[in-house]
């Protein structure tokens, strides 16, 4: 398997770089402050302590919206990641808003449908929150998430920047030990939480390691098919499985189009 593993130079690097990102977004702005939402999972915990790191916790607003799916555990590793940083803190329950907007559907919405409301009403909350604060809204996308469409279409992508939208999935878990956030948190199985039983790798078809590195070498180091099957020792299937990926969810990473 592909090392894409930073070495403690590269890691002090990378984080100057995203802290300085984060603070310069918010210059531009001319805001003091960010919101994000924070569920308990690696990539926003993550870049909720950067963002603590990079202008101080008390601008930061962490909002911890949990739905049906949401466990329990969710919920009190969001809040550990809060308090680790010393952040501001609030929680409001989503499901009466996405049950209200189901009730609106003559009919009953599948359990994709639902769980991209849930996501995006989760943003709707949180530009609530950045007009009436005067706040940047902070998303948690990394790079390997981005290019294989991993995220609600105006829902979790719906933010201002990216901070950690350079890093693969695994230099966002070593970012995230070395700053701090709960171990617990960096050890979790990675689930979005859209619906009951959810988690990351079974609905990519993937694991993570072997996605980053197909996308590292293949997609953006450029090799050929062969040389990336046979450096990685992986089955053809599992590449065509990331090109699908990322040729059905182009549209995603795409403005609206216009006529020419």
């Amino acid at each position: 398997m592909m090392d894409i593993t930073l070495t403690d130079d590269e890691l002090d690097h990378r984080i100057k770089h995203i802290t300085s990102f984060i603070e310069s977004q918010c210059v531009e702005a001319g805001v003091d402050g960010v919101v994000l939402g924070v569920s308990g999972g690696i990539d926003s915990s993550t870049t909720a302590g950067l963002a603590s790191m990079a202008i101080g916790p008390s601008n930061v607003k962490a909002l911890i919206l949990p739905a049906a799916p949401t466990t329990d555990r969710s919920v009190d590793l969001a809040w550990d990641v809060a308090q680790s940083f010393e952040l501001q803190a609030e929680q409001v329950d989503m499901e009466p808003i996405v049950n209200s907007v189901a009730d609106i559907y003559p009919g009953e919405p599948g359990k994709t449908s639902l769980g991209n409301v849930r996501a995006r009403v989760r943003a709707v909350y949180w530009y609530l929150i950045a007009n009436e604060e005067s706040r940047l809204v902070l998303g948690g996308g990394n790079r390997t998430e981005w290019l294989t469409g991993y995220f609600t279409k105006h829902g979790d992508i719906a933010v201002d920047c990216l901070p950690l939208g350079n890093l693969y999935k695994g230099q966002v878990r070593q970012i995230a030990a070395h700053i701090g956030v709960p171990e617990t948190v960096v050890k979790r199985t990675p689930t979005a939480e859209l619906w009951e039983d959810q988690t990351d790798e079974a609905e990519l078809g993937i694991d993570y390691d072997t996605l980053d590195a197909i996308i590292a070498m293949y997609v953006d180091g450029g090799q050929s098919r062969h040389e990336t099957i046979e450096q990685l020792g992986i089955d053809e299937f599992l590449l065509d499985r990331v090109e699908a990926l990322i040729e059905e969810s182009a549209h995603k990473r795409r403005l609206p189009p216009t006529p020419d």
